[in-house]
């Protein structure tokens, strides 16, 4: 995975790499074609469900870059994509103020949820807030592992950091630079903490022995996600990306969200747009 060349909102974004837009996948096989950044939806199938409904009933094909939320958002400031899903509300908000995005919409959410070891060598579980949680991981030196990549699980551990003030850094922290579900199955290999989303440990969670939801239902916690689309780029595509996201929004788009994953894993992966707003 190539790493950012900048941080987002600092300075000005430097050209990424070809290989950073490219089609991690493909969906649909219309004339119109859209590119999406965006991390664990794609990953984790939800967003193929909505292409493929989307796909039925337009002339379109969903061309899928893999990107955590700094660099989706990146992309999309830089017009090498068309439209992004993700869940950075603070940096959303600046794209949409600066001008370079529009349409943010709300579409859905989750939450983060604190694993760890079975053992719980840091005590988390006795923690009444996540700041007093991860205030423990940190003073106990337990191994906690971060994606140290922008994305919006990083700028929200980041923030939790700044809450609990402390510096994370030493032996105890581990940066992976991968992905949510990389990152999970690391954590469950070496017996550390890790902050997930629940969406991805509802998937994951038959295959991670070592680890057991430690902290959860802190306010702070409600991880809501937007949809953002571009403002330059090939007119087609950007239309398409505007009906996309009414798509996703609607009564239509939000059955699929809401019930994703309950076939296959007997929970729900998302929180529909009704029962996110109090968090928007």
């Amino acid at each position: 995975m190539i790493k950012r060349a900048v941080t987002l909102g600092l300075v000005c974004l430097a050209a990424l790499p070809a290989h950073a837009t490219e089609c991690k996948a493909s969906y649909g096989a219309g004339e119109v074609s859209f590119r999406l950044a965006t991390g664990s939806p794609g990953e984790l199938g939800l967003l193929k469900a909505l292409a493929s409904e989307f796909n039925a009933t337009h002339d379109s094909r969903l061309c899928w870059v893999k990107a955590g939320s700094g660099k989706s958002l990146s992309l999309l400031k830089q017009g090498k994509v068309d439209m992004a899903m993700v869940h950075a509300p603070a940096a959303e908000k600046k794209a949409v103020d600066q001008g370079w995005a529009t349409q943010r919409t709300l579409i859905g959410s989750n939450e983060f949820y604190l694993v760890g070891p079975q053992a719980d060598p840091a005590r988390v579980t006795d923690a009444t807030s996540i700041k007093e949680a991860y205030s423990k991981v940190a003073d106990s030196h337990s191994l906690f592992l971060s994606r140290g990549d922008n994305s919006g699980t990083h700028k929200k551990e980041m923030m939790i950091w700044g809450l609990a003030q402390k510096q994370p850094d030493g032996q105890w922290y581990k940066v992976t630079h991968e992905f949510m579900r990389a990152t999970l199955r690391q954590a469950n290999g070496q017996h550390g903490y890790f902050m997930t989303d629940s969406s991805t440990w509802v998937a994951e969670k038959a295959k991670l022995k070592e680890l057991k939801v430690l902290f959860s239902g802190d306010p702070i916690l409600v991880n809501t996600y937007h949809a953002l689309r571009g403002v330059k780029g090939d007119a087609k595509a950007l239309e398409i990306s505007r009906q996309f996201i009414e798509f996703v929004g609607s009564d239509a788009g939000q059955q699929i969200l809401t019930n994703y994953g309950k076939a296959q894993f007997g929970d729900a992966m998302y929180t529909g747009i009704s029962d996110s707003r109090e968090h928007h």
